[in-house]
């Protein structure tokens, strides 16, 4: 992946400049917490209403509380040190993950469609997505945790100067 060459320009894959929002860590948490409570919360009912079985649910609630608090913990810190984004006028930038990172690098005569997705926990923060579609087997290009008008502004942007930029032939 060292570099990609457009009509005798070069785009470097190299980090993008802009971080996500700072409320993107509240939403990532949020997310969290969704997928790690919902079993050790079923472990302390049945841990306070089943006596008998107290031993083994006390067991089950620590063996899966620990590991969702540490999760709850770290990953949304760790995912907005690594999440950043960057639009120029010849390619979008995006680096995303915690435990795998990706960096990618599209130029703009491969945009197919740009597209802004705001679920409803994004919404609660004031956050939307901006998916980048491309031809490439790669798949698409998504920067998630940007404010909703920062979103907006990107897709103008991206509207703005895909349209401008000639279609790749290769």
């Amino acid at each position: 992946m060292g570099h990609q060459t457009r009509h005798n320009d070069e785009v470097r894959l190299r980090p993008p400049r802009h971080r996500v929002e700072r409320r993107a860590i509240a939403w990532w948490t949020t997310q969290a917490s969704v997928f790690a409570l919902p079993l050790p919360i079923v472990f302390a009912v049945l841990y306070l209403f089943i006596p008998p079985a107290r031993t083994w649910f006390g067991w089950c609630l620590a063996a899966t509380l620990v590991p969702g608090l540490l999760y709850m913990a770290v990953m949304p810190a760790w995912r907005y040190r690594v999440h950043r984004w960057e639009t120029t006028e010849e390619a979008v930038y995006a680096a995303s993950g915690w435990l795998w990172q990706r960096w990618r690098v599209v130029p703009l005569s491969r945009v197919q469609t740009v597209d802004i997705l705001r679920g409803p926990i994004q919404q609660m923060y004031g956050l939307s997505g901006v998916t980048v579609t491309t031809a490439s087997a790669a798949g698409a290009v998504k920067i998630k945790g940007l404010d909703r008008r920062a979103a907006t502004d990107l897709v103008e942007h991206l509207t703005k100067y895909t349209q401008a930029t000639p279609g790749d032939a290769t």
